[in-house]
């Protein structure tokens, strides 16, 4: 089956935060108006799928992850009619919205939590986690080690000790009450019939993890996933939950299931090794990635990113590996959070070097699965250390050289953060009116790049393979799907390499340079020579033997194609 049908596996996401994007009616503060305004852009660029941050009612004390009120828009941002007015003109556009479903805490300030703490008899004490003394391991399993000390804390008004995985202003929600995973449920139906295509659920192992705590008697905690996705698939077929599931790979399965529970997943061991490889300019920490995880069903997907709205997470690489990558993307200790991650955005990291830019969005494009972009990286902005642990990425959308780098009017003081606007990466020089109008910038070879990938789906929907070349420094990988293949070549050393490529049992005739238009013929034993620069990748169509069938092929896609476990 070829499974066109399934649109996630073909999209480029590109995750957006309204209060930093663009502001329209001048007070600092981004909101739906502006990101209207900015839609037929983002729709030039290519992108078929945005994902929002949590836009609703907010103390704002955790970038909008502590939320009061699941079924309203924040006022700063808008109205629930601007919001389904800009959920109709993205759909115009060919553009599907997926929003952030923030259900493993809420605010304390949130209702329910309120109510909760006011009176033991209240129908929401049983939303939260409660305890009349403070558990032996409060400061253990803390989300935030160096900015949290607890994992418990007591509230005056119930005169109990409340649960917060986060911070102690976000109390957990107990899932394991039915009655909490009804109001889940109500959630995602309610935005569900405003439009949305989905789902990017935050925090996801501790929603299974509450069920272990409170059910410790259960026989599968992760029935849950299952019953989210059976009311998702009821309410709107083809809509999707992407999962923020950093966790180990024997547990992978468990968030997809027999393809019932989660679309996709992000690849946070992926992530990671892709800097340790550029760290140290070989291709083997790529390979032992891409092989780690068990295998998905056809349905899964998973999600590769380069940066996001939160620190690059180390935690899956040795002490050793951590060490390197924090000496080459992240040497000072502001760079640094958490004792497990870096702050940076994906240019400064990088050090405004092109080739390497070049090469990671490349890698982004052509690995397997879905790529996810962050506002701004596209265009090579900035951080600004200065800024609160992980708010250092997540500064105002550079658009010009004008006030505020063209994203607000308002006076500077009166921004929601400021913009990065002295150093290599100030708005006067990186912002998008800039690079559109430079041929040669980062933004037209990233816009390039985005629609070569939109014009292969062997990438997002097929089998892939990782070839054996006598380089270590370089990265070869075939994706096949529907009798096609599309070759990727990358080297990460910062030094010319000669590259000798065996595709004799492919049954290619000869290789279209989707970037070059180079043609390269056939040759007598199925070997390609190929000359790479420093940081230089190729992404090469396969054009077959012209009596190429699939179904003549002695063995089907997955047995050419598999992808086994990383060779000890």
């Amino acid at each position: 089956m070829k499974r066109r049908d399934l649109w996630y596996k073909n999209a480029i996401i590109y995750c957006i935060d309204v209060e930093t994007f663009q502001d329209s009616n001048n007070d600092g503060i981004g909101d739906f108006g502006g990101l209207l305004m900015r839609l037929e852009k983002i729709a030039s660029l290519g992108y078929t799928c945005i994902w929002l941050l949590p836009f609703y009612p907010t103390p704002n004390r955790d970038n909008g992850y502590d939320i009061t009120d699941y079924y309203a828009v924040d006022p700063r941002l808008g109205s629930l009619g601007d919001f389904v007015e800009f959920v109709h003109a993205a759909r115009d556009y060919g553009i599907r919205v997926i929003i952030d479903l923030v259900v493993n805490h809420t605010s304390i300030e949130h209702p329910w939590f309120q109510d909760a703490r006011s009176d033991p008899n209240s129908r929401y004490r049983n939303y939260y986690i409660w305890s009349k003394e403070k558990p032996p391991d409060a400061r253990e399993g803390m989300v935030f080690p160096g900015v949290q000390n607890t994992t418990w804390t007591f509230d005056r008004k119930a005169q109990m000790y409340y649960f917060h995985r986060f911070y102690n202003h976000q109390a957990d929600l107990n899932t394991a009450n039915p009655e909490v995973r009804d109001e889940i449920c109500k959630i995602m139906g309610f935005w569900l019939q405003l439009g949305v295509s989905g789902f990017r659920i935050d925090a996801a192992p501790f929603l299974v993890e509450m069920r272990k705590v409170q059910e410790p008697g259960v026989s599968d905690p992760y029935e849950y996933l299952t019953e989210f996705r059976r009311f998702l698939s009821w309410r709107k077929g083809d809509a999707v939950m992407l999962a923020e599931a950093n966790v180990p790979m024997k547990d992978i399965p468990e968030y997809f299931g027999q393809g019932d529970r989660m679309h996709m997943l992000f690849h946070f061991m992926l992530n990671q090794h892709l800097f340790l490889a550029l760290a140290c300019g070989e291709a083997e920490p790529i390979k032992r990635a891409l092989y780690m995880p068990p295998p998905i069903p056809e349905t899964g997907q998973w999600a590769i990113f380069l940066r996001n709205h939160d620190e690059i997470d180390l935690s899956g690489l040795t002490d050793e590996e951590r060490r390197e990558v924090f000496a080459a993307f992240g040497p000072e200790p502001e760079m640094q959070i958490y004792n497990r991650g870096i702050r940076r955005r994906l240019a400064p990291m990088l050090g405004g070097d092109r080739r390497r830019l070049e090469l990671m969005f490349s890698l982004l494009f052509t690995l397997p699965g879905t790529p996810v972009i962050w506002y701004g990286d596209e265009i090579g902005m900035g951080e600004d250390l200065s800024l609160d642990e992980r708010n250092s990425v997540r500064t105002p959308m550079q658009w010009t050289t004008e006030q505020n780098a063209g994203f607000s009017t308002a006076p500077e003081d009166a921004l929601i953060r400021p913009v990065v606007s002295e150093g290599p990466y100030r708005y006067k020089k990186i912002n998008l009116v800039n690079e559109t109008r430079d041929e040669d910038s980062l933004l037209n070879r990233v816009e390039r790049l985005l629609r070569l990938r939109k014009e292969c789906p062997e990438i997002g929907y097929g089998d892939w393979k990782i070839l054996e070349v006598d380089q270590p420094e370089v990265l070869a990988h075939l994706c096949e799907w529907d009798g096609s293949m599309v070759l990727a070549v990358h080297n990460l050393a910062d030094r010319p390499i000669e590259l000798t490529i065996n595709l004799e049992n492919e049954q290619i005739d000869h290789l279209l340079d989707l970037i070059g238009d180079e043609v390269r013929p056939p040759s007598e034993n199925g070997s390609y020579e190929l000359d790479l620069e420093a940081y230089e990748y190729r992404w090469l169509r396969c054009i077959m033997k012209p009596d190429y069938a699939e179904e003549a092929s002695p063995l089907p896609a997955e047995a050419r194609f598999p992808q086994t476990r990383y060779p000890e």
